[in-house]
C-alpha cells in the first residue's frame, strides 16, 4: 500500500524534535493506483485532545518501481493559521509549524484509509543547551559514602549515627515503631570530594553531580529541612564555592540535586519536631509556610509524598514557594552564585508545568549557560503525568533528562544477547528528542535509586531475604562474567548519544542490591583495577570530538550483534559488540582503522562477547 519510515531522512527530513519556523520535508511511496489525492492530516494536541490540524497536500513527484513518490507541500508556507513571515518563500516540497507543542501526522488516502499516527515535537526557536556539557562524563556523588576529610561535624541538634567502619553495610533495619530512619553517617563530605578532584581528573570527570547536600535529617538529603543551608555533616557554603572553584581548575562544573516537590517534616517550613526556630506549618496555620502543603485535616492528616509521612509534599503552585525558590534572593539564585551550573530537578514529572516554566527562567537569568537536568524515567517527549502531557523539550523547561530509557535497553542487551530493545529505544531517541537534549542526556546504567550495575550483570539469583542481600557478593564466576558484561554496557553507556554518568563506585566495581545497599562507600585502596582501567579507556575515548555532537546510525542490529556509528563530517568512529558464541566477520566498504592500531583493512573478524572500536582515517 505504501512505504514510509519516519526514523530515516530519507522519508522525514529533519530528524528529531523540530525547531518552530524551520522547513519540513515529508516524502511517503505510495502503490500504483493506491490513492489519487493523497494528503497529511497534521494536528496539535494538549493533554491528548485534538486543539488544532489542518490538511497539507501531498504533490507527486516521480515514481520508483511500482510506487508513486509523493512530497509534502502547503502553499500557505504553515501550518498553524496565519501568514508567514514578509517576503519569506517556502520551498516546494516543505512547509512550517510556527508554534511549539505536540504534533501528530498521519497520511489520508480516501475516506476509507489513513496511515499509522507518526509523533512530532516542534521546539521553540530560542531552545538552546548549553554546550560545555557537551561531549563530558558527568560524575554522581552520593556525597555520606564518598570520601571523608576530617572530622565529622557532630553540632546537630538531630539524633544521628555516627558509622566508623568506613565501607560498612549501612543500616537497613527499623526501629521499635517500624521506622527505617537512614541517619547513620560514615563521614563522607565535601572537604573529602575536594581531596578526591585528582581521581576525578584521571576518570575525564568534567561534571560533578552531588545528591542533595541541604541541611536535613537523612543521610541521603531528600528530605530538605533548610534549602538555604549546606548540612554541617557535609560541610558549609564556603566549603561547597571552593569546591566549586577548585573543580574549576580542572574543567569540573558541579551541579545539585534540587528537590521541589516536598520537604522533610523536620524542616524550617513544616517543624514537626520542633527542632527549629520557626513557626512551622505543622505548629500554627498562621505559619508563612503554611499555605505551602496540603492538610486533610490540620495538623496529623497532610499530603505526603508517595505516602511517606516524613516527606510533606509541598503545593508547587503556591505563589510563596515559587518566589521562594526562583525569585530575587531565592533558592536558584543563592547557590549559583555561590558557584554551581546547574540543577539535576528530583522527579521531574512530578513538577507541575507553570513551576518549571518559571524555574527555567530564573536559572537562565543568572546564568544563560547554566545546565537543568529532569529526573525523568520514561520517553521524555510524551510522558503523561498528573493529567498532562508534559513539554519538556519545548524549550520553556528542560534542557535534558536522565536517561532510563536507555539505561534498561542496555541491559536488556547485554543480559539477553538480544539488541532489539536497544535498536528500538536509540530509534524512538533519535526520532523525536531534539538534537540538543540529545546530546545532553545523561546516560546512566546504574543510580542511587537501582541496584548496582556490577550485581545487576554478574548475578544469577536474587536473594529472597533483605538480610541475605544485604551481605551478598558476586562469587568468583559471577564476578567475571559480570565485570566482561560491564565493560560492554559501560562502552555503550559511553559512545551512545549522550553524556555518560558514572554513579560514585562503579568505576571501582562496588556491589549491591537495592537501597541502602547501592549506597556503600568508595573503596579507597580496594578498587577492581581491571574495571578502574577500563573507565579509565573509556574517558580518553570519550576526548573525540565526534561524541560532542556527532549523528548516530545504526550499521547492523541481528540480535546479538549491534554495530552503530558516529560521524560529524569526516569523522568516524564505529562501535561493533558481539554477544554471540561464535565469531563473526564484518565488512565495511571504506578503508577503517581499528582503534589504537595500524592496521588497515574492510573486513575484521570479531571474537564471541567481545568489542570492536574503529576509527576513520
Amino acid at each position: 500500500m505504501y512505504i514510509f519510515d519516519n526514523q530515516s531522512e530519507a522519508f522525514r527530513y529533519p530528524q528529531g524534535g523540530i525547531r518552530a519556523n524551520t522547513e519540513i520535508n515529508i516524502k511517503i511511496h505510495i502503490k500504483k493506483g493506491f490513492s489519487h489525492n493523497p494528503k497529511i492530516l497534521i494536528e496539535k494536541r494538549n493533554n491528548y485532545d485534538k486543539l488544532f490540524y489542518k490538511e497539507v497536500p501531498l504533490n507527486w513527484i516521480g515514481t520508483e518501481n511500482s510506487y508513486d513518490i509523493y512530497e509534502s507541500f502547503d502553499p500557505e508556507g504553515t501550518v498553524l493559521p496565519g501568514s508567514t513571515d514578509p517576503g519569506r518563500t517556502v520551498p516546494s516540497g516543505s512547509f512550517t509549524i510556527k508554534e511549539y507543542g505536540h504534533y501528530f501526522y498521519s497520511f489520508v488516502f480516501n475516506e476509507n484509509n489513513s496511515s499509522h499516527l507518526y509523533e512530532l515535537l516542534v521546539h521553540a526557536e530560542d531552545y538552546e543547551t548549553p554546550e560545555w556539557i557537551k561531549g563530558g562524563i558527568i560524575y554522581h556523588i552520593f556525597v555520606d559514602r564518598f570520601y571523608k576529610e576530617n572530622l565529622l561535624n557532630k553540632n546537630t541538634k538531630r539524633k544521628v549515627v555516627i558509622r566508623n567502619d568506613w565501607g560498612g553495610i549501612p543500616n537497613y533495619t527499623p526501629d521499635e515503631n517500624g521506622k527505617i530512619n537512614n541517619n547513620d553517617f560514615f563521614g563522607g563530605n565535601i572537604e573529602g570530594i575536594i581531596k578526591k578532584l585528582p581521581h576525578l581528573n584521571e576518570l575525564g570527570v568534567t561534571v560533578i553531580y552531588l545528591s542533595p547536600i541541604f541541611e536535613a535529617y537523612s543521610n541521603h538529603k531528600y528530605d530538605v529541612g533548610d534549602y538555604l543551608k549546606i548540612d554541617p555533616m557535609f560541610g558549609d557554603e564556603a566549603t561547597l564555592s571552593r569546591l566549586c572553584k577548585e573543580a574549576g581548575k580542572y574543567g569540573m562544573s558541579v551541579i545539585l540535586d534540587g528537590v521541589f516537590s516536598h520537604t522533610g517534616d523536620d524542616s524550617i517550613y513544616f517543624n514537626k519536631y520542633n527542632s527549629y526556630n520557626s513557626k512551622g506549618a505543622y505548629q500554627s496555620k498562621l505559619s508563612p509556610y503554611h499555605d505551602w502543603y496540603t492538610f486533610n485535616e490540620w495538623k496529623d492528616d497532610y499530603v505526603s509524598w508517595w505516602g511517606i509521612n516524613t516527606l510533606p509534599e509541598v503545593k508547587e503552585e503556591n505563589e510563596s514557594y515559587i518566589d521562594f525558590i526562583t525569585g530575587e534572593g531565592g533558592v536558584i539564585e543563592h547557590w549559583q552564585n555561590a558557584g554551581i551550573r546547574g540543577w539535576r530537578l528530583d522527579v521531574a514529572d512530578e513538577l507541575p508545568d507553570n513551576f518549571l516554566n518559571i524555574l527555567r527562567s530564573s536559572v537562565k537569568s543568572h546564568n544563560p549557560d547554566a545546565f537543568i537536568v529532569g529526573e525523568v524515567w520514561e520517553d521524555a517527549t510524551n510522558k503523561f503525568s498528573y493529567g498532562n502531557l508534559k513539554e519538556y523539550f519545548c524549550g520553556k523547561q528542560l534542557d535534558s533528562v536522565t536517561n532510563y530509557p536507555l539505561k534498561e535497553a542496555i541491559i536488556h542487551y547485554v543480559k539477553n544477547k538480544d539488541c532489539r530493545t536497544l535498536y528500538e529505544t536509540m530509534n524512538l531517541i533519535v526520532e523525536k528528542y531534539p538534537s540538543q537534549a540529545v546530546n545532553s542526556l545523561m546516560n546512566i546504567i546504574g543510580t542511587h535509586d537501582t541496584a548496582r550495575i556490577l550485581t545487576v550483570l554478574g548475578n544469577e539469583s536474587r536473594p529472597e531475604s533483605k538480610n541475605e542481600r544485604a551481605v551478598y557478593k558476586l562469587n568468583k564466576d559471577e564476578l567475571k562474567a559480570g565485570i566482561k558484561l560491564l565493560k560492554i554496557a559501560s562502552l555503550l553507556q559511553f559512545t551512545l548519544p549522550g553524556i555518560p554518568c558514572i554513579y560514585y563506585g562503579d568505576e571501582a566495581g562496588l556491589e549491591g542490591f537495592e537501597d541502602p545497599f547501592n549506597r556503600l562507600c568508595y573503596p579507597w585502596g580496594n578498587e577492581n583495577l581491571e574495571i578502574l582501567n577500563h573507565y579509565k579507556f573509556l574517558s580518553s575515548l570519550r576526548k573525540n570530538n565526534v561524541f560532542k555532537k556527532g549523528k548516530y546510525k545504526c550499521i547492523v542490529h541481528d540480535k546479538e550483534v549491534f554495530v552503530f556509528e558516529r560521524y560529524s563530517g569526516k569523522n568516524r568512529i564505529i562501535i561493533a559488540v558481539n554477544l554471540s558464541d561464535e565469531t563473526i566477520t564484518l565488512k565495511f566498504k571504506e578503508n577503517m582503522k581499528k582503534y589504537n592500531t595500524d592496521i588497515i583493512s574492510d573486513v575484521y573478524n570479531l571474537n564471541p562477547y567481545k568489542y570492536l572500536i574503529i576509527l576513520s582515517i
